[in-house]
């Protein structure tokens, strides 16, 4: 299994990265606690054009700056004072693309998963949705900036893929403010995977 470089994440397709990272694992190697998961779905968001990203029209916070480093960065930011939400930085410096992995299907460490997360059992919920993959990850907002490149927290390859025709598309969630950028087809997933998160209509 080869840790993803840099030259994966600095593309300028946004929306090719963000397919092509379906299949991938995201290994989270914290005080020597190993988990993993294989990325079922992500959804992209498109920079300073992208009405439902957070760098839409140039914005630039405290909390969304590091969107506009080179790519191969984590974005990590809460929602609703809850939920830690991870984020790959892709494209170059000042180009400020982001996808959301969205769910994962776990792999390694589910013993360590389900104490973090407080589950008695695995089932398909334990690394469904953003917020509960990083629960079970291990991954907090003071995560945010770090290197991909990093031994803690990584993206990488063991040469699985899934085929093109079970990979399907639909406008992302939660984005109803974003206007007419609700509706683009931004969001990626593996069909019929029950850890895919989301209404049964976004995932046909």
């Amino acid at each position: 299994m080869k840790k993803l470089t840099n030259r994966f994440y600095q593309r300028n397709d946004v929306l090719q990265v963000a397919r092509e990272l379906l299949g991938m694992v995201l290994v989270s190697e914290k005080e020597g606690k190993l988990t993993s998961g294989r990325i079922v779905e992500v959804e992209a968001y498109n920079g300073i054009t992208d009405k439902a990203s957070h760098a839409w029209g140039g914005r630039r916070t405290a909390r969304n700056e590091v969107m506009y480093a080179e790519g191969g960065v984590c974005y990590v930011y809460l929602c609703y004072g809850i939920h830690h939400l991870f984020n790959v930085v892709t494209n170059t410096k000042e180009i400020p693309h982001a996808v959301l992995i969205r769910a994962l299907e776990p792999l390694k460490g589910i013993p360590i998963m389900l104490q973090r997360t407080g589950k008695q059992k695995a089932d398909h919920t334990l690394t469904r949705g953003p917020g509960n993959l990083s629960k079970a990850l291990g991954i907090y907002i003071a995560d945010s900036g770090r290197s991909l490149a990093d031994t803690e927290l990584y993206l990488a390859d063991d040469e699985f893929r899934y085929h093109t025709d079970t990979i399907g598309s639909s406008p992302r969630i939660g984005v109803d403010y974003a206007g007419e950028d609700a509706w683009l087809p931004y969001r990626f997933f593996v069909k019929n995977n029950p850890c895919v998160s989301g209404a049964a209509r976004y995932n046909r």
